[in-house]
């Protein structure tokens, strides 16, 4: 865990010490980062057993998480919007 959040500082040292550059590559290589993160989780899930022999099961749940998540950003999204950035009558 010390390694994690001395890397994350790290970072923000040198965030702030390049913030007037452009750095367009970090953000090219941030993208790579994440395309090559969720392929290797789509190898690790596809390799495990558990999960391939009960993909049915967890699909659904996984799919009333996320519809259940989605809903209740959508509904608290509105509601902050609509208290906060439309004027009142």
């Amino acid at each position: 865990m010390g390694i994690v959040i001395g890397l994350m500082v790290t970072g923000i040292i040198l965030g702030y010490l390049f913030r007037e550059r452009n750095l367009k590559i970090v953000y090219k290589l941030i993208n790579y980062a994440i395309f090559l993160l969720l392929f290797l989780l789509g190898i690790t899930v596809g390799a495990n057993g558990d999960i391939m022999n009960n993909l049915a099961t967890i699909g659904y749940d996984a799919l009333l998480i996320t519809l259940a998540s989605v809903a209740g950003s959508v509904l608290c999204a509105w509601g902050i919007y609509h208290f906060f950035f439309v004027p009142s009558k």
